[in-house]
């Protein structure tokens, strides 16, 4: 009959500082992204059931995270990170139409791109085409900027953070030092 809040408290941890030089490893889950029309993910709720057993996933394959795909087989996001691809200079992460939370660190890094005259766009990406990407990154809230270097055991460009996410997480530390509001 009356209201009811609940609020979970915990820490929030960055990853290790070398692998923001370093990159992480990631798997794709088994698990795929709920669909849109089962549960919209502009809903920030309590409903990770997926995302756990996803995470569970990487846990188990000895990497940091894990790459849900939508239910046309293309990329989403990862448990509890966006993601984005660099392709010949320009940024692309999938649209919110792919099944993602629009995550506020993506918004930031997406108006820092722009403004560093980076490309950016927002469409489906294949499988195919994370494989052939030059440069894979991740962003959230205890992310950050991270760098992807291998993806279900393949090296991702150089198998480095390249030179555009060593530009945008650069970029994006030094907004959030500024204290600047979106």
């Amino acid at each position: 009959p009356k209201p009811t809040v609940v609020i979970i408290v915990d820490s929030i941890s960055l990853y290790p500082e070398e692998l923001y030089e370093k990159g992480v490893a990631l798997v794709t889950s088994s698990v795929p992204r709920i669909p849109m029309k089962c549960f919209d993910p502009r809903i920030k709720s309590l409903n990770y059931l997926n995302n756990i057993m996803a995470k569970i996933e990487a846990i188990d394959a000895g990497v940091a995270e894990a790459i849900m795909l939508n239910e046309k087989g293309n990329l989403a996001e990862c448990t509890g990170d966006n993601i984005f691809i660099v392709s010949g200079g320009a940024l692309v992460t999938p649209p919110a139409a792919a099944g993602i939370l629009e995550g506020i660190t993506r918004r930031v890094v997406m108006r820092l791109a722009d403004e560093l005259s980076v490309p950016v766009a927002q469409a489906e990406i294949t499988p195919e085409q994370l494989s052939a990407a030059d440069e894979c990154f991740l962003t959230g809230t205890a992310a950050e900027v991270i760098a992807v270097t291998k993806v279900d055991g393949r090296i991702i460009g150089s198998g480095n953070a390249g030179p555009v996410t060593t530009k945008l997480l650069t970029a994006f530390r030094d907004f959030i030092a500024s204290g600047k509001e979106l």
